[in-house]
């Protein structure tokens, strides 16, 4: 008796936009007024998305940074247009963020650390996917619509 095998792929996303960045505070930059616009220019909310931006591609610049290797920042609306995901992969696999959820809170005083707990806030899902060897990507959604 033969086997049956179903495979399900995702549906396209209904737009996406990917760009490779330097691992610099200025390609953290970019990332984050990129995603603005690009988010501005189709009429979707952006103030959230582009702190979430920003935040993730600080850490890529910060803790996944590898010198000569560029950072990737990708923007996708999916799910017939209910859900923005926002990724950032860097080449850093061994350098992973808590899981969702257990990011300690910094001391009061400090002055940084505190980039995954405002992801934590604005984002409704978030999450690291690990692959192919040496990246990681750290990737949040937001619902559009209630």
């Amino acid at each position: 008796m033969p086997h049956e095998f179903t495979h399900r792929e995702s549906p396209a996303p209904a737009w996406q936009f990917s760009v490779l960045l330097s691992p610099t505070p200025r390609g953290a930059r970019l990332a984050r007024l990129l995603t603005a616009a690009q988010l501005s220019a189709r009429g979707l909310p952006s103030d959230s998305a582009a702190q979430i931006v920003a935040e993730l591609a600080t850490n890529a610049t910060v803790h996944g940074r590898v010198p000569g290797r560029d950072f990737r920042l990708d923007l996708a609306i999916e799910d017939d247009g209910k859900r923005l995901r926002v990724a950032v992969t860097d080449t850093r696999d061994d350098r992973v963020p808590p899981d969702p959820g257990s990011s300690p809170v910094p001391p009061w005083d400090a002055e940084s650390g505190r980039g995954l707990l405002i992801v934590e806030a604005l984002a409704d899902r978030w999450g690291v996917a690990l692959g192919p060897v040496p990246r990681k990507t750290v990737w949040a959604e937001l619902d559009l619509l209630p």
